[in-house]
């Protein structure tokens, strides 16, 4: 009984300080939730997703024999485009399979995360905001400044179109339209709008998710 009850502690502590399952011996499930953080602290009251949880647990997962692969759960604002597009890399690189589940929404640098995986899911009601790189704070303006925007803006819209099936100038004219977000430029896709879009592979929820993780971790066993 107390090694049960030490047993879901462990659980619920691992779940809060990294968002990940640790009692699934052949899986992980990890989580993207809320902001994307960077090297700035957020608010201790702001849902964020920590990038120096993440990475070594990427890392954990690659070096560890007794996993066979990993599902991501995503839902979040987007955040801090360096910490975003690091996840996004550490997760395309892993030679685990590898399946993402879009929940709520994976907006901004969450695409970039969503596309990472072997294959990916998002729920009927789920919604992806794309949008161009935007900087809070004061910006110089200066010609290096906009190179420098540019160049990020670059690398986002790469990384996206190289493991999705959407077009580069069909995503970027869905990051500059205008005539939907009310303050600013940019798509709201919903459910299967992001499938038809060629950004996300399926509509499906966990049990899809699931089912399609054992059945590439079959396959690469095999």
């Amino acid at each position: 009984m107390e090694e049960k009850i030490e047993e879901k502690k462990e659980q619920n502590d691992s779940i809060l300080e990294y968002g990940t399952l640790e009692n699934l011996p052949d899986i992980k499930v990890m989580t993207i939730i809320g902001e994307i953080e960077g090297h700035d602290n957020l608010s201790p009251s702001a849902k964020s997703t920590k990038y120096e949880h993440i990475l070594p647990k990427l890392a954990e997962i690659e070096a560890d024999s007794e996993i066979k692969g990993v599902l991501i759960l995503l839902h979040t604002i987007g955040g801090d485009v360096e910490a975003g597009l690091a996840i996004a890399e550490m997760i395309s690189s892993l030679s685990k399979p590898s399946v993402s589940l879009v929940l709520g929404g994976s907006h901004s640098i969450g695409v970039p995360i969503a596309v990472s995986t072997d294959f990916s899911y998002i729920v009927p009601t789920g919604t992806m905001v794309i949008h161009p790189v935007r900087m809070g704070g004061t910006v110089i303006g200066a010609p290096q400044t906009f190179d420098y925007f540019r160049q990020m803006q670059d690398r986002i819209t790469g990384f996206v179109c190289d493991h999705c099936r959407i077009k580069q100038n069909r995503f970027e004219k869905l990051m500059l339209e205008t005539g939907m977000l009310s303050k600013d430029v940019g798509t709201i896709l919903v459910g299967d709008e992001a499938v038809q879009e060629g950004i996300i592979d399926a509509v499906g929820g966990i049990h899809d998710a699931f089912s399609k993780l054992y059945c590439l971790c079959d396959e690469k066993s095999k």
